[in-house]
């Protein structure tokens, strides 16, 4: 009962709890540095704590504002040549199949028909409007965030009433605070060259939506296994209801299906080292749930939550074999790590 109540409350707060999730994530990326700005000398002072605070809030505030016009002004390109081809696709598509027969064409032909394109584009419109305000939120709730931080230890202090248990509970969030910030850095690294890469060849191939594409591809890449996939499918369809060759949609296909190999099989494992190590079965559990809970917002925060979950349950005994069963050899986070001093950021 207590489960069904948490999921429903999860379920009809998701809009607040997504927005609070990204600022706690936006915060945390940002807590070392406002530590590094406030260590700064200006003379024989150093810089005030709420002038650093204000200093980053004002950066995250700016960068979110300009990466939502971004994403809004690539959704309404995107919604007006979706409307452009919307009356190619079905013709296109068909063709892709006419070597099983006519049956075949003349049946993928009227599934394609029967689409309701208008609707799905109001869908998007909506979602992207959401967006805004999301980024207001998310704003205000870091800006409370760094008001509070300088108080957060003596907080944490009185909760526990221990000051050992609060300097271990410190380390607990220290550390799921680096390993989280450690995997969005070099998510976002790898991301951003892929998108890159997709963009070149999309500019290559003078395909209409390139620019989209390669964001498209930048932000889908924080879905672990399932965003690359769909954005390599997307590509190709795209490449294929614009220049309707099968040839060279099967060539832009292998090219974007080989960067997104290289760079999330081959370059992203190395990168990660050990800050990732959670099961690959435990990551698809977890983008399942979220996904069913928060939709599309929800996978994007699903390993960042499922890092934090496991970190915290590695130290409670009577959780620990959750952490087990979530890490990917079987070795959760031991005390010892937890002890152990962390390179600076």
């Amino acid at each position: 009962m207590a489960f069904a109540v948490v999921l429903f409350l999860l379920v009809q707060a998701r809009f607040l709890l997504i927005s609070l999730a990204t600022a706690i994530i936006l915060f945390s990326l940002t807590s070392d540095a406002i530590n590094s700005i406030a260590r700064v000398r200006i003379g024989p002072a150093r810089i005030p704590n709420w002038l650093a605070s204000l200093t980053a809030l004002v950066m995250i505030s700016s960068a979110l504002l300009s990466l939502s016009a971004i994403i809004l002004a690539q959704a309404n390109t995107v919604l007006s040549t979706t409307i452009a081809y919307a009356d190619r696709a079905p013709e296109a598509l068909a063709a892709a199949v006419a070597w099983l027969g006519p049956q075949a064409e003349t049946a993928v032909r009227q599934a394609v028909a029967t689409f309701d394109v208008a609707g799905y584009l109001r869908t998007i419109a909506g979602q992207a409007g959401s967006l805004m305000q999301g980024t207001v939120l998310v704003i205000l709730f870091v800006g409370f965030l760094f008001a509070e931080r300088v108080w957060f230890d003596t907080k944490l202090e009185s909760l526990l009433g221990d000051r050992a248990q609060a300097e271990r509970a410190g380390r607990i969030i220290g550390s799921i605070i680096h390993r989280v910030n450690h995997y969005l850095l070099v998510k976002t690294l790898v991301s951003a060259v892929t998108g890159g890469m997709v963009y070149g060849v999309a500019r290559f191939f003078e395909l209409d939506l390139a620019g989209a594409l390669g964001i498209l591809t930048f932000v889908l890449n924080y879905i672990p296994a399932i965003g690359s996939i769909v954005a390599t499918v997307l590509v190709a369809l795209v490449a294929f209801v614009q220049l309707g060759s099968g040839p060279v949609t099967l060539g832009i296909f292998a090219i974007t299906g080989a960067i997104q190999f290289l760079n999330g099989n081959i370059i992203d494992p190395m990168l990660m080292g050990r800050a990732l190590r959670v099961s690959s079965f435990g990551i698809i559990i977890s983008l399942a749930f979220w996904g069913a809970v928060w939709g599309i917002p929800g996978m994007f925060l699903a390993v960042p939550i499922m890092v934090g979950a496991m970190i915290v349950f590695s130290h409670l005994p009577g959780l620990r074999p959750i952490a087990v069963l979530l890490s990917r050899e079987g070795l959760p986070e031991t005390e010892d790590e937890l002890d152990a001093p962390r390179p600076a950021a």
